[in-house]
């Protein structure tokens, strides 16, 4: 790889970088050890240290890297953060979604936008950092499976509190068209599971029938949903202003003549402040305890609700004053702020204290999608700000 100083010669690294990235099956859930390893290679080679952060199997796994200060001034560190893994893919991709793949000024394949954009970007411009004489920490973090309730990233803050890395800056580089984003709601992911009694079709009173509890939960919720939207806080920057409620699935029985006895539910909330969150959860724990478990109890004492709890992350908050935001602005001469609804790892860091921002190449309107793709030149932008960084982390 090429240490050369030049945006050229960087911006070809990173398509190296990102094609090899894409090429990386690192679906949510699944191993992403071999990604990790390869990041993390590029960066011991430039003399980074780096220590890992495991899941329970040690199947998924965190990185965290740091090039250190060669003058050290006391300036606050720099976190360049993102997340290794991407969404499934289906069937209908034109071109082969594991396989990076140009064409009109687009770099296609699975991850391109969804983040793996600016992971590439980072390990391309390494080198420069660890050949300036940087007067700052340079920490780079790779976390495992923030798509699924970010499961990664509380593994790694848990071990930054630790190692007493609890200030700094971080910039999350999720796609954002380099656009500074500094607030986004929080995102609570639940599945409830129903299990009742099976029976025979004909005899649906000998059973406790799991799907339709499970319907009487919904409605529930949907009640609920109707609520928050009266609970809209005032000066809401969020669109739309209110805490989101939202069923993302329903499934159980086994045939159209037999009682089913269990169901799932699977369902999430967006709220826009913590008390949201706190509100839902009371009413739909009182509503089950208080009556849909009794009714199904008072027909098998056996019966059970249970919710299973994916994810409770919480949200980015606005900041009057923010490090980062800062640090971005005199970059780009971009002054703007922006809030998303899509939800990110920046809370988790926020909330130990470091200022967070989140701001990265792509368009989050590509995220997720079918042949989902980076236009190249949001690769140029976002190695154009890690050399403002490094001019504003180094001495003479």
């Amino acid at each position: 790889m090429s240490t050369e100083n030049n945006l050229e010669t960087l911006y070809e690294n990173s398509i190296k970088i990102l094609s090899d990235l894409i090429a990386f099956k690192t679906i949510s859930g699944e191993d992403n050890n071999s990604l990790i390893n390869y990041c993390d290679k590029i960066l011991k080679n430039l003399g980074a240290d780096s220590f890992k952060t495991y899941d329970q199997e040690k199947k998924r796994v965190n990185l965290f890297a740091t090039i250190k200060a060669k003058k050290p001034n006391g300036k606050n560190p720099i976190i360049l953060s993102g997340h290794t893994d991407v969404v499934p893919v289906s069937k209908s991709w034109s071109t082969d979604p594991f396989k990076a793949t140009i064409k009109d000024d687009k770099l296609y394949g699975r991850g391109s936008c969804d983040m793996k954009g600016f992971i590439a970007c980072t390990l391309a411009y390494a080198p420069i950092y660890s050949k300036s004489n940087l007067n700052r920490d340079i920490h780079f973090s790779y976390t495992f499976d923030e798509e699924t309730a970010c499961q990664g990233a509380p593994i790694l803050i848990k071990e930054l509190k630790k190692r007493k890395i609890k200030n700094g800056i971080c910039i999350v580089g999720e796609p954002t068209n380099m656009k500074i984003i500094d607030g986004h709601k929080g995102c609570y992911e639940y599945t409830t599971h129903f299990e009742g009694l099976a029976g025979h079709g004909s005899a649906p009173e000998k059973g406790v029938n799991a799907v339709e509890y499970a319907a009487k939960f919904i409605n529930k919720l949907l009640e609920i949903r109707e609520i928050l939207k009266k609970k809209t806080p005032k000066n809401s920057v969020f669109n739309p202003p209110y805490t989101t409620l939202q069923i993302g699935g329903i499934s159980g029985g086994i045939a159209r003549n037999v009682i089913a006895d269990k169901c799932r539910v699977d369902w999430e909330l967006r709220p826009v402040i913590k008390e949201d969150g706190v509100f839902v959860n009371s009413e739909i724990d009182k509503f089950v305890n208080e009556e849909l478990l009794p009714q199904m109890k008072k027909i098998h004492p056996n019966s059970t609700i249970r919710k299973e709890i994916i994810g409770e992350i919480i949200g980015f908050d606005r900041e009057e004053k923010s490090e980062a935001c800062e640090l971005i602005s005199s970059i780009t001469g971009d002054n703007s702020r922006e809030v998303v609804s899509f939800g990110t790892e920046a809370g988790l860091f926020q909330e130990i204290g470091i200022s967070t921002v989140v701001c990265g190449p792509g368009s989050i309107e590509q995220a997720h999608k079918v042949d989902e793709y980076i236009k190249l030149n949001e690769l140029k932008k976002c190695l154009n700000l890690l050399e403002g960084i490094k001019k504003q982390s180094s001495s003479n």
